[in-house]
């Protein structure tokens, strides 16, 4: 049973127990806040038609494997603290795979055959780290362009063992302020795509629990820098 909390507020977030596809429900009783655990907890969403497991372990996400090449745009250094869930408490969770993938500055995937275009073969703005002993992993990727029905986001996935059938995954997407993602695509490359269609408000998956999931992100001498807690209960 995966048990998802949210630290700041009063609602218990539950996905469901069934191994490698739960889903999320709200439970109908408020919860005294200053009986969570302090790492902070999201909700599930979905996947999306872009997941590959390629594979591809390493931290820095920019660079296509397949020809050496390497995707322009702001640099995102993103950190992810892992924690399982015990009672009231947390502690790292140690072991477990984290995957993220995203488009680029304008909005193409790698490794997928999609209607506006085909990239199998390219291994860019995917890969995977596995959380060390203080249940952390750091990649270092790119802000994400947009592309059409979508807001900007990243996809997020954690396994508890990539390789049992028993082991459980949580899947998710980040999400990022309007206003810093304006001012970011007027930038080159993201400008040349034009001005985006859609915004946080107006997109139907960040209405599931998008607000949880936004990036609180610091500005660096290069681009931008975040740090996101995730806690699961696996027991």
């Amino acid at each position: 049973m995966l048990a998802l909390f949210r630290a700041a507020g009063t609602a218990i977030f539950v996905v469901g127990c069934i191994p490698r596809k739960p889903t999320t429900a709200q439970t109908s009783s408020p919860v005294n806040p200053a009986k969570l655990p302090a790492c902070v907890v999201i909700p599930e969403q979905t996947e999306g038609p872009y997941f590959v497991d390629d594979k591809l372990k390493r931290s820095d996400i920019r660079s296509d494997s397949s020809d050496g090449s390497v995707k322009e745009g702001v640099p995102l250094q993103l950190r992810l603290r892992v924690s399982a869930i015990a009672n009231t408490s947390c502690k790292p969770l140690v072991g477990a795979i984290v995957d993220i993938w995203h488009c680029d500055a304008l909005g193409v995937y790698s490794d997928v055959n999609d209607p506006s275009f085909n990239t199998v073969g390219k291994k860019f703005l995917r890969g995977y780290q596995v959380t060390d002993g203080n249940g952390t992993v750091e990649f270092t990727t790119i802000y994400p362009g947009w592309y059409q029905g979508r807001t900007v986001h990243i996809h997020l996935k954690v396994r508890t063992d990539g390789t049992s059938r028993q082991g459980y995954e949580f899947t998710s997407q980040l999400y990022f302020d309007d206003s810093i993602t304006d001012r970011v695509h007027t930038q080159a490359p993201y400008a040349s795509k034009g001005q985006r269609t859609l915004k946080n408000a107006q997109d139907g998956i960040f209405q599931s629990g998008g607000d949880k999931l936004l990036l609180a992100l610091t500005k660096t001498s290069q681009g931008y820098a975040a740090t996101f807690d995730i806690g699961l209960q696996t027991a």
